[in-house]
């Protein structure tokens, strides 16, 4: 079987405009965790800022703020996004973002090499949005294997 990582891609809704004083605290912790992340087990790949100017024509809603990366596998990401410093940061969430009624998170595989698009983000939120978790887009309470998704037909 090809060798396939995990990618996410998690969204997030600013309550102010990035330069804003409510968003500063944020702001300045960016780099660090994404310092964090670069070094921690498991990581393979994330979105930089540069590649984030199309995003806002994707999900047409320019206050996202949108996070995509690839990890080894589900357990890589668990441990970083809840066992590492980033879960300070990650508590705080309510400080700089408002409740999103749709899904914000979603982790499918890929084959290793694939850079996932704002396009494939989108529809894996979308999808499970209508389809709860599935092996084609899941979350962190179900623990699909890269076989499950191999043998999914998603319900395009």
């Amino acid at each position: 079987m090809s060798v396939y990582h995990l990618s996410q891609v998690n969204i997030a809704k600013r309550l102010a405009p990035i330069d804003d004083p409510i968003m500063q605290d944020f702001v300045n912790n960016v780099d660090r965790i994404n310092t964090l992340a670069d070094k921690h087990e498991g990581f393979i790949w994330r979105l930089k800022d540069e590649d984030k100017e199309v995003a806002a024509q994707v999900f047409e809603d320019d206050t996202l703020l949108i996070n995509m990366s690839i990890w080894e596998n589900l357990d890589t990401l668990f441990n970083y996004t809840y066992k590492s410093g980033h879960v300070d940061i990650f508590k705080r969430k309510k400080e700089w973002f408002s409740k999103m009624k749709l899904m914000h998170m979603a982790f499918w595989y890929t084959p290793e090499g694939y850079k996932p698009t704002f396009k494939d983000a989108k529809q894996r939120l979308d999808y499970l949005h209508k389809h709860g978790d599935t092996p084609y887009a899941f979350g962190f309470k179900k623990k699909f294997t890269v076989k499950d998704a191999i043998n999914y037909t998603p319900i395009i």
